[in-house]
């Protein structure tokens, strides 16, 4: 049984949603990197990277003896084009333009690491790759679609829940990969990790 403290690196609260659905009770705690893509980097090495920051980034903000932190990043990769969140509502436009009607891939970057008296005990990360389909969309769809205020927060400026779920056409890979979080992967990890069985956390 897993008894020591999850502590998300995250301010999303989708990943907070989705970690609380399979059982968790996560502490947030909201890192501080920079979440600039470098010169030449991977879209998997920039997901990876960042993941790893996030869970750096909090360390001074805990005060527990021992503990485990997940960090991640989500992007939307279209024709090795990184799309990130939109910094405005013109850009969620243009994001949605280029997605219109074509095929793209969502990664997401994640890090468990497992921390006893300030040291390092076990890391883990992974990249995991969802493909996704949208739908052909006229320029009106979009524009209303983005009047929502929905994608402003979202990579790729849309979001598989909510109204985003109509501009979806296809899924081949992990769902909740796409909305911030592959639980399946997440949680097979975290059983190999502390060699436990599926569900023992739940309480």
């Amino acid at each position: 049984m897993m008894s020591i403290p999850l502590l998300l690196a995250s301010s999303s609260p989708r990943r907070f949603d989705l970690l609380r659905q399979v059982g968790f009770h996560p502490e947030v705690r909201i890192p501080e990197v920079d979440e600039s893509q470098l010169l030449g980097e991977k879209p998997d090495a920039f997901v990876s990277r960042l993941a790893l920051e996030k869970v750096h980034s909090i360390r001074s903000q805990v005060q527990h003896a021992e503990w485990l932190a997940l960090g991640a990043d989500t992007v939307v990769v279209l024709e090795g084009q990184v799309f990130g969140k939109p910094s405005s509502v013109q850009e969620a436009l243009e994001m949605l333009v280029s997605l219109s009607g074509k095929k793209h891939e969502v990664l997401t970057g994640y890090c468990l690491l497992h921390t006893k008296k300030k040291q390092e005990v076990k890391r883990s990360c992974r990249v995991i790759r969802t493909q996704v389909s949208l739908r052909s969309l006229s320029l009106e769809e979009i524009e209303r679609y983005v009047a929502t205020s929905e994608p402003l927060d979202k990579a790729g400026s849309y979001g598989v829940q909510n109204f985003g779920t109509l501009l979806v056409e296809k899924i081949e890979g992990s769902y909740t990969n796409v909305v911030g979080l592959p639980l399946t992967e997440l949680c097979s990890d975290l059983k190999d990790f502390f060699g436990i069985p599926l569900f023992s956390w739940i309480n």
